[in-house]
């Protein structure tokens, strides 16, 4: 008579956990050990500590250095910015679709913030992310003196779930620097996800990379899925200059009128 099968033994939560954790010593003593009063706390506090230090590699090789929160952003002083659309870039959705992000406008008007913290969310959520200037990346890639090395560099910015290059367009390159950026955003097309930040229309990319002949296929793979924010305005960091110099005479006429005020008739 056959028998009928087993119904499977639940599983075990805290096991699982501790499976996730590569904690293969105490796996191999789960039975000594599964009733023990700490074994909970110990699986937490190992849990805490690794998301703590995994946060915080993920901060370091982010390269993000300081910046200004989105909270920060004053969105009534460019002239045109679709503020909703950056709002739900910032739900990180387009990196479900491997999406890219192009930030575009003149000078000061926030393009940088913008990038910094998406790249800061990305972060925060668990994905790999790299910021880096379009100067660093290139330069960095260019002094590469051998075939092995520059493959690896190569992996290094292909590697992150999202890769923002900042500044494209401010300086100009030659056609090898044209054709290592392409290679970046090839390795990246429809795999992960980049954020290019540039002061310049895609129709005028032909004058940052004068005679290199894959500007068509480089902007084509970059726009492709890709969302496209265009910033108009005047530079807020000259708007805040102003304002600082308004402050300070200011209060340099406020100090003088008290001096004044304070001297003996």
């Amino acid at each position: 008579m056959a028998t009928s099968p087993q119904p499977p033994l639940p599983a075990d939560p805290l096991r699982e956990r501790a499976a996730r954790l590569k904690l293969f010593g105490l796996l191999a003593h789960w039975d000594e050990h599964q009733s023990a009063p700490w074994l909970a706390t110990v699986i937490d506090h190992e849990e805490t500590e690794r998301q703590k230090r995994s946060l915080e590699r993920r901060i370091r090789d982010a390269h993000l250095g300081r910046f200004k929160p989105i909270a920060d952003f004053d969105w009534s002083w460019p002239k045109q910015i679709d503020r909703d659309l950056v709002e739900e870039l910032l739900t990180l959705e387009f990196l479900k679709t491997s999406g890219n992000v192009v930030l575009v406008g003149t000078s000061g008007l926030g393009k940088t913030m913008i990038a910094q913290n998406l790249v800061h969310q990305a972060v925060l959520r668990g994905h790999s992310a790299r910021f880096v200037t379009a100067s660093e990346l290139l330069n960095d890639l260019v002094a590469q003196e051998s075939t092995a090395a520059l493959g690896r560099r190569l992996r290094r910015y292909s590697h992150p779930t999202l890769l923002a290059i900042d500044e494209v367009g401010y300086l100009s390159y030659d056609s090898r620097h044209a054709d290592l950026l392409f290679q970046v955003v090839s390795r990246r097309t429809e795999q992960k996800s980049t954020i290019i930040t540039t002061n310049r229309a895609f129709k005028d990319w032909s004058t940052v990379f004068p005679n290199a002949s894959c500007i068509v296929a480089l902007v084509d793979r970059i726009i492709q899925r890709a969302e496209v924010v265009e910033i108009e305005g005047e530079s807020y960091r000259l708007k805040e200059a102003q304002e600082r110099e308004a402050k300070r005479l200011a209060e340099r006429a406020a100090r003088a009128k008290g001096s004044k005020a304070a001297k003996p008739r």
